[in-house]
Order: C-alpha cells, then structure tokens, then sequence
C-alpha cells in the first residue's frame, strides 16, 4: 500500500469521524434536514444511527489495516446508501451546511460518487476486485 493510498485512507477516515462526531453533536439539525421523507425511521434515530456508523467507519478506515479492503467496500456502500439523502435536499430545496441554491445542492451531488471511489481507490479495494477478476479467468 503506497503511502497516498494510506494517507487518503487515514484523511478519508478522520472525515468520518468529525462528520459521525458532527451528527450527534454540533451539526445535528444540518443533517435532519437531509433525511429522506420517505424513510420510515425516525429522523433523530437516522441521524443518530447514521453518525455512530460513520464513526465507526472511519475509526475502522484508520485501524483495521488486515481489514481495509473489506472496510472500503463498506465505506463505499455507506455513500451509496446514504446519497438519497442528498438527493433529498435538492429535490426539496433545504438549506443545509451552507447549501442554499440549487446549483450548490447540484454541484453536492456530483461529489457523493467521488466519495465511493476515493473509498475504493485509498482502501485497495478496486484494486483487489480487479485482481481477482482477473485471476478467475
């Protein structure tokens, strides 16, 4: 593992803390306003259920290095799981985190898949799918 993947790995891990960190703490009612209408949870039970998984994740991005290929796919499963959320806020219009123009809420959008990737790509997880696609040939 190159020392970029690590550091991304450990600056992706550490953005997941202080946002898990924010969702219980200072930013709460930024992220409310961010959950689905549609979700059947309550909306502090997914904020809260939501920050504690982020931490958690990150946590693990920077720990469980035997494991960071695993932890990647999971990662990047989180941003695709959680990217309704996002949608959410253009769709209605919500002010949050400074967002408060369509174009900014679009702009929001396109950076949630450069989220997976950078999961993938700091993680090897890519790298080790690819690799064993390959071998299976």
């Amino acid at each position: 593992m190159s020392l970029t993947r690590t550091l991304a790995r450990w600056l992706l891990g550490a953005a997941l803390v202080f946002a898990g960190t924010a969702h219980l703490t200072f930013a709460r009612d930024e992220f409310v306003a961010q959950v689905p209408s549609w979700l059947p949870l309550p909306v502090d039970v997914t904020v809260v259920a939501s920050g504690i998984v982020e931490i958690a994740l990150g946590l693990a991005l920077a720990i469980l290095r035997r494991r960071r290929v695993a932890v990647g796919w999971i990662a990047a499963a989180f941003f695709v799981a959680i990217f309704p959320g996002n949608i959410e806020q253009f769709v209605r219009g919500t002010d949050a985190f400074g967002l408060d123009t369509d174009l900014a809420r679009g702009i929001r959008l396109l950076f949630q898949p450069l989220l997976v990737v950078w999961a993938l790509w700091s993680t090897g997880a890519w790298r080790a799918w690819r690799a064993r696609r390959t071998r299976a040939r």
